[in-house]
């Protein structure tokens, strides 16, 4: 089950980063970010259950590193095309992988190695593709978002797996959406205090609405397989980077994005190394 999970979670991953790039035309970074947390705060409401202090710590750090992995992948989303934001935003299972061997324990057979390592392949690959479509300063800027993203997004995951043990799925997710809201409203008061001039107010945008459901079914998903004791962190950070696929579909059939014949030969190494992953897992 915590497979099929894991599959439902990455499919609509990628539909709800298509609708991130086309919402980033009508609003900011931090207000899409705060209001999709907010409204998914809203809808978890019922199964926000008192925790101690201890546990309150532990989600405020989970909500810091998650902070720090949707902003900057927001912020190199606005200066990269959705097609390599899609590629170089696959490299984070590798970390994963790496770490869970590491720190966990987990083993992987021949089958699932030869997966991971067609993963591999296709991401130096598009390491190697050009950034068409962007300046070189914000294509620049954009990847080194996308690396602080990648990390910061690898270590969320491996922190998913020490503490989900002491929560139930639906509490940890709506605690840990509460506190992303608020550190980043002190993020969005913190402009306006210091540029009121500038500051742009929230447009209310209906894809806002729509971000939040597929975020909240997607972590929901997520971490109801995690939540499974046979699970396996590195396989789950696999698969659930196969979102990817559809993002990339999504950049190149509806937001139009040109140049998408060597990111097209990536994708399709990535869903045989996925593929074969899922075969293997079974």
């Amino acid at each position: 089950m915590w497979l099929w999970l894991t599959v439902c979670s990455a499919l609509l991953l990628g539909i709800y980063d298509v609708f991130k790039k086309q919402a980033l035309k009508q609003n900011g970074v931090y207000w899409i970010l705060v209001g999709s947390c907010g409204l998914t705060t809203l809808f978890l409401t019922p199964f926000l259950t008192a925790i101690t202090l201890q546990e309150h710590l532990i989600v405020l750090l989970k909500a810091v590193l998650v902070s720090i992995s949707w902003v900057s992948g927001l912020i190199a989303m606005k200066h990269l095309p959705l097609t390599t934001v899609s590629t170089i935003k696959a490299s984070r299972p590798m970390f994963v992988v790496i770490f869970s061997i590491i720190l966990f324990g987990e083993r992987l057979s021949p089958l699932q190695w030869l997966g991971v390592a067609i993963v591999m392949a296709a991401l130096f690959l598009s390491a190697r593709s050009k950034q068409n479509g962007t300046d070189k300063a914000g294509s620049a800027r954009g990847m080194l978002c996308m690396i602080i993203s990648v990390l910061s997004g690898a270590a969320s995951a491996l922190y998913d797996k020490y503490i989900i043990k002491g929560f139930e799925p639906l509490a940890l997710q709506g605690w840990t959406n509460l506190y992303i809201t608020a550190l980043l409203a002190l993020i969005l008061l913190f402009q306006y205090l210091t540029d009121k001039d500038s500051f742009q107010p929230l447009a209310w945008d209906w894809r806002i609405l729509i971000i939040a459901v597929l975020i909240t079914a997607a972590d929901a998903a997520y971490f109801f397989a995690m939540k499974d004791p046979d699970a396996m962190l590195s396989v789950i950070s696999i698969i659930r980077r196969c979102s990817v696929i559809v993002t990339f579909l999504g950049g190149a059939l509806i937001l139009r994005e040109g140049h998408v014949r060597d990111k097209a030969l990536v994708m399709v190494l990535m869903i045989a190394g996925v593929g074969l992953l899922l075969y293997a897992t079974a």
